[in-house]
Order: C-alpha cells, then sequence, then structure tokens
C-alpha cells in the first residue's frame, strides 16, 4: 500500500480526506498533525495507527503519549518538518491552514515527495521558490482545491495548450448584498455560505471574494500563466469548477457535485479515476447554470489579489499576512466587515515591494506586516 501523511488531519479537507481514504483502501495512513483538537486526533489516532503525529503545541504531547505510549510525538512548527522528512511516504497532503504549510512543503519536496497541496499560503507567499524546487526534485504538486484540481483535470491531455483559465466563484453569501449590507454584516452573516462546508477563514475570504483573488495567484504559479489570462467566472450554482479555453476557440470544463471529496480523491488517486465516496448521486436534470462578470467595485479584495500578483514577490505576502489578520479580528469582532478589505488596501499602499526575496525575508516581511496590521 502507499504511504501518506496528512497535515492538518483534524481541519475541514482533513478529515474529508480520511473519509476519502476509507473508501480507497490504496493508502496506509504513515504519519497525522493536527492542531489544538487533540481529542479528535487521538479518534483518528485510534482508527488510522499511524507511526508518528504531531501536534501543535508542546503541553497536548504528554496527553498523546499517555494515550497511546508506543507512538512517536512531535510539535511545532519542527514536528512537521520531522514527519515531512520521512522518505517512506509516498505524499503528503498539506492541508494546515496558514503560513506553517510552507516550510514543511518545502522540505517534502527536497526529500522528493509528491504533494497533494490545500494550502493557499504555499503558493501565495513562496510561489516561485515552491515551483522551482518541484520541478528541481521531479515532485509533483497535485492541487486539492476544487477549482484547480478542475483545471488539472482539463489539462490531462498535455498535447493541449491552454489559452486562458477562467475560475468559477459562487459570490459568496453576499452576491445579491449591496456594499451598505456588507459593511452592517456580521460574522454569523458572513459565515452563511450558500454552497460549500468550509473552514471559518475560508468562508470570511469566499465572502470578500479575497479566496478567488487568492486562486488566482495559485493558478498563476500551478500552471504558468499569465494573470491577463486568468479570469473569475461568477457562477453561483458551483456546479462548474472551472474552465480551460484552448487555443483554437474550444473550451473544457471540470462539472461536479460540489464536494471537496472529489478533487481530494483525484489527488490522492492521480491519474487514476477510482469509484469513492461522491461517485453516485449528481443529478443534471433540472440543474440551472449560470456566469456572470464579477464585479471588482463591489468586491475589492478581488481587484487587489490580482495587482498583488501581477506585482509578484513581496505584495503577495503582504496581502496574504495583512488579510489573514484583518479576518482574524472581524471574527473576534473588532472591526466591520468591509474594514478587512481597507485593512489589505493600506497594507499594500505603505508597502515598496521587493523582488527575489528569499524565504528567510519572506517570512519576515509577513511577521512585520501581521504586527502592524492586527488591531
Amino acid at each position: 500500500m502507499k504511504k501518506i501523511t496528512l497535515l492538518g488531519s483534524t481541519g475541514s479537507i482533513g478529515t474529508q480526506a480520511l473519509e476519502v481514504l476509507d473508501y480507497l483502501n490504496e493508502y496506509e495512513v504513515l504519519a497525522l498533525a493536527a492542531g489544538k483538537n487533540v481529542q479528535l486526533l487521538a479518534k483518528q489516532i485510534e482508527k488510522y495507527h499511524p507511526q508518528k503525529v504531531s501536534v501543535q503545541r508542546e503541553e497536548d504531547v504528554k496527553f498523546i503519549k499517555s494515550k497511546f505510549p508506543s507512538i512517536e510525538v512531535f510539535w511545532g512548527q519542527e514536528g512537521l518538518m520531522e514527519l515531512c522528512s520521512d522518505t517512506k511516504n509516498d505524499i503528503i497532503l498539506v492541508a494546515t491552514s496558514g503560513k506553517i504549510g510552507l516550510k514543511p512543503t518545502l522540505r517534502a519536496i527536497e526529500n522528493k515527495i509528491d504533494i497533494a497541496l490545500a494550502n493557499k499560503e504555499t503558493l501565495v507567499m513562496a510561489g516561485d521558490i515552491v515551483m522551482k524546487k518541484a520541478q528541481e526534485n521531479n515532485v509533483k504538486i497535485l492541487p486539492v482545491d476544487s477549482e484547480h484540481s478542475a483545471i488539472f483535470q482539463c489539462l490531462a491531455d498535455k498535447n493541449n495548450e491552454a489559452y486562458k483559465l477562467l475560475i468559477t466563484a459562487s459570490g459568496g453569501p453576499f452576491l445579491n448584498k449591496t456594499r451598505e449590507e456588507m459593511e452592517k454584516s456580521n460574522a454569523l452573516d458572513a459565515l452563511k455560505h450558500p454552497r460549500w462546508h468550509m473552514g471559518r477563514k475560508i468562508t470570511i475570504d469566499s465572502a470578500t471574494l479575497m479566496n478567488k483573488g487568492l486562486e488566482v495567484i495559485e493558478a498563476h504559479h500551478l500552471f504558468n500563466m499569465d494573470y491577463n489570462d486568468i479570469k473569475v467566472v461568477i457562477h453561483p450554482q458551483s456546479l462548474v469548477h472551472s474552465f480551460v479555453e484552448f487555443v483554437d476557440g474550444s473550451m473544457l470544463a471540470q462539472v461536479g457535485f460540489p464536494s471537496m471529496h472529489i478533487p481530494i480523491q483525484y489527488a490522492l488517486t492521480y491519474p487514476k479515476r477510482l469509484k469513492g465516496i461522491k461517485t453516485d448521486g449528481f443529478n443534471l436534470y433540472g440543474q440551472t447554470m449560470t456566469f456572470e462578470k464579477p464585479d471588482f467595485k463591489k468586491f475589492r479584495c478581488l481587484q487587489m489579489a490580482y495587482d498583488a500578483g501581477k506585482e509578484g514577490s513581496s505584495a503577495t505576502v503582504v496581502l496574504n499576512a495583512a488579510n489573514e489578520v484583518a479576518v482574524n479580528d472581524f471574527l473576534a469582532g473588532k472591526i466591520h466587515f468591509l474594514d478587512i478589505e481597507r485593512t489589505v488596501e493600506k497594507a499594500l499602499e505603505a508597502h515598496n515591494v521587493i523582488h527575489n526575496l528569499t524565504l528567510d525575508e519572506i517570512f519576515e516581511i509577513d511577521t512585520e506586516t501581521r504586527k502592524k496590521y492586527s488591531v
């Protein structure tokens, strides 16, 4: 059996990935890494019997060791690095939230381990470095985001040359709201996503359309496409997960039930397709599909993401860091919803872009931005 490590096993993507593995019977879980939800981690250890685990906090090591004395337990960033250094892995699913996933991903790439990537910060912060390292080490970066998975599937025939990428977006909970209504919205309103069940941070990013902007930056790196050739299309039904337009004018789309199980499974079984958890149940009869242009003036985060992506280098680091602290402040009730975009705009306007960054410089800019713009 193939061996897999899951970073972020107790999060939304991690738990769904384990559900996929239950159906596949192709993988042995070599290691699990979790955040603070050690109670759920303990249940996962009982079921999947990993050889190693990593927890976020040092104080949780004792709890896991008391229940599973024979298991190797690590913690923090160094724990993730340890799991990603194990060359027995065939693939590592990076489903952590935030910048903590970047260094472990690079460690896995250096060890020539394929990556199933569900961590946006990895490419938004350091896409040039990551993709170059992957190419040098002949490592596959297999996208787990539904939109990037859709593009990846449409590009399966390597003889086809993509002309444009069209990334679909549901529009989030505020698609039909005015900016005045958005200004008055609270976290409960913003977390009511009409189609997808996701973590809190990504759900708020979907409400501002920053999530789609980050996906544009990721697509630029994953598929080596110019930003002018990557478009966003509002598709409220979330049935088409993305389009690829080819040089002859034809288009391919990947269509399916709005479930993360499908792109997770494709990343883990690539290049094969297997019967899995969401094989049955999708019915096109009676479905309506609509497509429209995004309102860049209403959803200003989307435009800022495009602009930062075109600037490149440190601009995307600042974009990501400012957005993350602003989203956290909004969820904590410290700022209003539209203050998220105002925070990002303020950070970008004050920043002088620096190119050809080292990894240490990336983390330094990230840390400075978070300190400066966190309430």
